[in-house]
């Protein structure tokens, strides 16, 4: 099985069988994001604690295998960091997608690294960022608040 076969049995296990997909009762912010180009919405919540330690998150909504996946991928990521490795981990993809990541920063972003293509694919991008993006809105709201 080559490289490409396994990045996309990691995005289709992502999209059918989301470990993150859900909700949260009394979610500490919750935030909704939406790529008008394709359709994709999708709801973020997220428990953060006084530390800035992300102790839960999920996300609803619907959309493409890659945006539903994405999302999935990146919940796994950050649940039990800090804010402030969330917001290196979302750098590191945001870099990733642009095709200018270090390998320091493909080897944070784990399964991740299985949209890595999604960089050759212009119209997929909306779709691969459009978690990362309303996470990192979440993430910046939260610093303001606890600064």
């Amino acid at each position: 099985m080559n490289t490409k076969d396994i990045y996309r049995e990691i995005i289709n296990e992502h999209n059918l069988h989301p470990s993150h997909k859900g909700e949260i009762n009394d979610p500490s912010y919750e935030l909704d994001g939406v790529n008008p180009s394709c359709g994709d919405k999708i709801k973020l919540q997220f428990k953060i604690d006084e530390n800035g330690i992300i102790e839960d998150a999920v996300f609803s909504g619907s959309g493409c295998a890659v945006s539903q996946a994405s999302c999935d991928i990146m919940l796994d990521l950050v649940i039990g960091k800090t804010r402030d490795e969330a917001e290196k981990i979302t750098e590191a993809f945001m870099r990733m997608i642009k095709g200018e990541a270090s390998e320091e920063e493909l080897e944070i972003l784990e399964e991740a690294e299985a949209l890595a293509d999604i960089a050759h694919m212009p119209a997929r991008v909306k779709c691969a960022v459009l978690g990362w993006r309303t996470m990192e809105k979440i993430l910046k709201e939260n610093r303001r608040e606890t600064l």
